[in-house]
């Protein structure tokens, strides 16, 4: 069994007006075959918790420790900590003009395992996640995520998910923008991924719609950069029928 443990995090971000405190003492602990759950109001650290557990130069770990197995992963750079393991799916995919979609992810797999994969065995592995993805195969030609609708973009992420298959899998609002169709296939597919039985799922999403479809094992509220509470599914119900309103007003009057 794997373990992604997060102690005591604190991460900031520099701004016009100097550094800006976001995440205030985050503890968590994700292990393989859990599905994790974030809910939080706009601007609460959901994505910032994301961005730093995955390396980006932008935020600022203050204090505190991400320990993939024991390892402090806060030590590896941005593609170390994919080849150990962890996986981000973006909120807002960025575009690369003139690298296919196919090169793409190659070159992605080649990365991650330190050699090639057979070319033979890697087409049809592409091609049977593309075909669970309802993407046509001249998808793979297109450069990446130029052009892309919403719900394309969110679909190119989840065939990366399953085809470098990492040990952990932040996924950043992977819901938003997408229609009931869409949200149902992204859905099949992070299900695929978890349904190995080994994998961590770290689910950030500001809506239970999704939870429909990927039943969580633990949900967390999470505000003002802290985890305010944790819960079994019942807890996504709570907050569909209330809302954050009361952890907003707790943490406003800490």
């Amino acid at each position: 069994m794997s373990t992604l443990s997060i102690k005591n995090l604190h991460v900031s971000v520099e701004t016009e007006d100097g550094p800006k405190q976001i995440l205030r003492g985050v503890d968590l602990t994700v292990n393989s075959g859990e599905v994790h759950a974030i809910m939080g109001p706009n601007g609460s650290g959901k994505s910032t918790l994301a961005y730093s557990i995955a390396g980006h130069p932008k935020y600022d770990i203050t204090d505190g420790e991400v320990l993939l197995d024991g390892e402090n992963i806060l030590d590896l750079s941005v593609d170390e900590r994919a080849r150990a393991g962890l996986f981000l799916a973006m909120q807002y995919p960025v575009e690369v003009p003139g690298v296919s979609v196919a090169n793409f992810l190659r070159s992605a797999k080649t990365a991650i395992d330190g050699e090639a994969p057979k070319l033979r065995t890697w087409i049809k592995d592409v091609n049977d996640v593309m075909d669970q993805l309802n993407m046509d195969k001249e998808f793979a030609q297109r450069s990446v995520n130029e052009g892309f609708s919403g719900g394309e973009k969110k679909r190119h992420e989840i065939a990366q998910l399953e085809l470098l298959n990492p040990r952990f899998a932040v996924l950043d609002e992977t819901d938003s923008g997408l229609d009931i169709d869409a949200l149902r296939v992204v859905a099949d597919g992070v299900n695929r991924y978890s349904g190995q039985g080994d994998r961590g799922v770290l689910l950030i999403t500001h809506y239970t719609r999704i939870l429909q479809y990927i039943k969580p094992d633990f949900v967390h509220v999470f505000v003002a950069g802290r985890l305010a509470e944790s819960g079994g599914r019942e807890l996504a119900d709570q907050l569909e029928a209330e809302g954050y309103d009361k952890y907003v007003k707790a943490a406003a009057s800490a």
